[in-house]
């Protein structure tokens, strides 16, 4: 079964070309996106062409799951990226997003994460979807609210203390009542 990204009313999200790399750079490159990402750094060419050839591996990997870029449907331009991925060294998908600074408070990440949330939980069949944040980063953890995700607290990952949001679906097995003997 081949499953494509989730469309929104605003949002064409689609699988990563080599000609993406200089949007990706441009987006990697601003102080302004990568401040709550990692150390803080800007992404260097070959860093980043390193990246998108796994992202084009994880496609294949994990059918249903990846990170795509995001072009706003009305101009065709991108606006940055979203992902629904699995964090390495854990069984956890994560749902995130990277946005120029131009498409910031227009509602793209929200309506962004809400649509792979739904789709991951819905489509997919995932039982949960973990958003992960830097302490500090109140945007972002707006955003997982407002896309479904309830905060749970502190957590480690990517070898940092972070904010983790999450969202599950009741797994029916697990949520039924107990037989009467």
């Amino acid at each position: 079964m081949l499953l494509r990204p989730p469309q929104t009313e605003r949002l064409r999200l689609r699988e990563f070309r080599p000609a993406d790399l200089a949007d990706v750079l441009r987006l990697d490159s601003d102080p302004r996106v990568m401040r709550y990402i990692g150390d803080g750094r800007v992404g260097t060419r070959r860093a980043i062409a390193d990246a998108l050839d796994r992202v084009a591996r994880h496609y294949r990997n994990y059918p249903g799951l990846g990170v795509w870029p995001a072009e706003e449907r009305s101009t065709g331009r991108f606006i940055g990226w979203f992902c629904l991925k699995y964090i390495p060294k854990t069984v956890e998908v994560e749902v995130g997003y990277r946005l120029l600074p131009e498409a910031w408070g227009r509602g793209f990440a929200t309506e962004g994460a809400k649509a792979l949330v739904a789709y991951g939980l819905g489509e997919i069949g995932l039982y949960r979807i973990v958003g992960i944040t830097h302490p500090d980063n109140a945007a972002s953890q707006r955003v997982l609210h407002k896309a479904g995700l309830r905060d749970a607290g502190w957590g480690r990952y990517y070898d940092r203390d972070v904010r983790v949001f999450v969202a599950e679906q009741v797994r029916p097995e697990l949520s039924r009542e107990p037989a009467e003997n």
